[in-house]
């Protein structure tokens, strides 16, 4: 378990906390397991009937941390964040989203697999995917058009700019907006409600309502990934990616 994913468990709740103020929450690869590792101990718990995603420090988290995502490397073999989106797409218990601000990246696309999600009043989200040279993730290119139609996810998808949690609540995307002094306390009463639902019947619904898409989202998932590695080692990231991390803008004029 990384020692930047938290967990506790009561009340039959299990709080996951994403905790590395310092870097804005950025996901490194062992982040992402450590995320994997504590959903799959929720679902496994017999005194856990519900998990609980969150972040920290007024941040749900800046996305990918780059340096590790450079220095780390992109391989075939089933690379963390697969290992993470596989998790959520699989969990059996419900998993409720709590966004305090910032959440970007994965950070946004993640959500598309848990079952509610609520977000801070002062929340900004993002998907910059095209903008790092990269393409979506997670899904996101299936999920996305599902829910607000192609028009405006593609808006999304290929512009990439910020939007707010207001914006994001009219799309689709979020099940409430609250006060961020008030959001974690809202979400866990959610989640007791359900913790308090018969837990068999709980799962059984779950999985129905995700069944009819599961397949869909797996096969997506994966062509995502294999469009993903050669962008990721291609000219286009890797000047997006130096350019971060020089603190200048990136320089796309000469690419056809």
């Amino acid at each position: 378990m990384s020692q930047f994913i938290e967990q506790e468990v009561s009340e039959r709740i299990m709080q996951i906390r994403i905790n590395r103020p310092e870097k804005k929450n950025a996901l490194t690869q062992e982040m992402y397991l450590g995320l994997a590792e504590a959903l799959a101990a929720a679902d496994d718990n017999p005194d856990v009937r519900v998990a609980v995603l969150t972040g920290s420090h007024g941040v749900f988290t800046s996305g990918n941390d780059i340096a590790d995502f450079v220095s780390g490397g992109m391989k075939r073999e089933e690379l963390p964040v697969e290992t993470l989106l596989r998790q959520l797409a699989e969990q059996r218990k419900p998993v409720i989203a709590a966004v305090p601000g910032m959440a970007i990246g994965i950070g946004v696309t993640m959500l598309l697999h848990c079952d509610l999600v609520y977000a801070s009043a002062g929340a900004r989200l993002q998907m910059p995917f095209t903008k790092i040279g990269i393409c979506p993730e997670a899904a996101s290119s299936l999920i996305l058009p599902q829910i607000m139609g192609r028009q405006r996810a593609s808006e999304l998808l290929l512009l990439g700019e910020p939007f707010s949690a207001e914006t994001a609540l009219e799309l689709g995307l979020l099940n409430g907006v609250i006060a961020e002094s008030e959001l974690l306390a809202q979400v866990l009463e959610v989640a007791q409600r359900l913790a308090a639902q018969p837990p068999n019947a709980l799962r059984q619904s779950k999985a129905l309502i995700r069944n009819g898409n599961a397949a869909q989202i797996e096969a997506t998932i994966r062509q995502e990934i294999e469009v993903l590695l050669p962008l990721i080692s291609g000219e286009e990231a890797q000047e997006a990616m130096m350019a971060f991390m020089q603190k200048r803008k990136p320089d796309f004029s000469r690419f056809n």
